[in-house]
């Protein structure tokens, strides 16, 4: 997976497709992404308390990262790698900048 936690994305494909956001949380084992106010869906939640009321909560749940990439200057970019004096770093393809 060539994104990472903090990175600007853009949506390329499901119901959210063409938003923007950041990266909050990057789950590299399953594949999957968190982004801040994408792939929202409402939960309801029971009441805790005797007394209290129960709600409904906006949730942002993960996407698969397949279906972001990285936004650098306002447009897309895909990601490579570049090896310099030992460190890997990732590079935009196009433009052939370090991200």
């Amino acid at each position: 997976m060539k994104i990472k936690k903090g990175d600007n994305i853009i949506v390329i494909a499901g119901k959210d497709k063409g938003k923007t956001g950041k990266i909050a949380v990057a789950f590299p084992k399953e594949n999957l992404v968190l982004i801040e106010g994408i792939n929202v869906h409402k939960k309801h939640q029971r009441p805790t308390k005797s007394g209290s009321k129960g709600q409904i909560i906006d949730k942002a749940m993960p996407i698969n990262a397949s279906n972001v990439m990285i936004c650098d200057g306002g447009k897309r970019a895909r990601v490579g790698m570049k090896s310099i004096s030992g460190k890997k770093i990732r590079i935009n393809k196009k433009t052939g900048k370090e991200i």
